[in-house]
């Protein structure tokens, strides 16, 4: 696979790998001829719930969201993704299954993605990356963990101020009703949530 990436795109991935291993020139090489650069325009899906995950993606511009449909038809937000975050059906993707959760653009979106077969060989081509997405894949992990746990034990108001935390500024990029959906408030709670912070000392 011969893949004409920009360096001015392919740059914040390489940094953001090698905050984890550090890859020669040569390795960085054999990365970027095994994956795709990728525009999505607002409201495209990645992955859409039904279908086979192909492709682990790394953002580099654009806002996107991870969510799953109820059998009444209600919208659930699980995650979102911005600039330097990764996106997928991360279980679709590893077991090449169908996909629970669907990936939609909420802005337009440049992607470099990891197709499937592509990343296998690059395990064995590169064995580092082997190790840098076991990393990566673990943070997710916990990161779920603590927001399942969170959304259990934590008031609504402490989910809202975690994922201020979480996803700086993003309130101004998405709707607050997805913001609702994500906390798994209404969107009236979340205004009153809103309101009350502003008057607090």
């Amino acid at each position: 696979m011969s893949n004409d990436i920009p360096e001015m795109n392919s740059r914040p991935l390489i940094k953001y790998i090698n905050k984890y291993v550090k890859l020669t020139a040569e390795e960085e090489e054999l990365l970027l001829s095994r994956i795709v650069s990728r525009k999505y325009l607002k409201g495209q899906y990645v992955v859409q719930q039904g279908d086979v995950c192909k492709y682990e993606s790394f953002v580099i511009k654009g806002c996107l969201k991870t969510f799953y449909v109820d059998n009444d038809g209600n919208e659930h937000i699980v995650m979102f993704a911005v600039e330097n975050w990764w996106t997928a059906d991360l279980g679709s993707f590893i077991t090449q299954t169908p996909a629970d959760y669907n990936v939609q653009c909420l802005e337009n979106v440049e992607l470099l993605q990891f197709p499937y077969e592509q990343l296998q060989e690059l395990y064995v081509l590169v064995p580092k990356l082997e190790r840098f997405f076991r990393i990566i894949i673990q943070k997710a992990y916990v990161a779920s963990e603590k927001r399942i746990i969170g959304s259990f034990s934590l008031p609504a108001k402490e989910r809202y101020l975690r994922f201020r935390e979480q996803y700086p500024q993003i309130e101004q990029r998405v709707p607050q009703y997805m913001i609702a959906s994500y906390l798994g408030i209404t969107k009236e709670f979340l205004s009153k949530i809103r309101n009350q912070l502003i008057f607090e000392p």
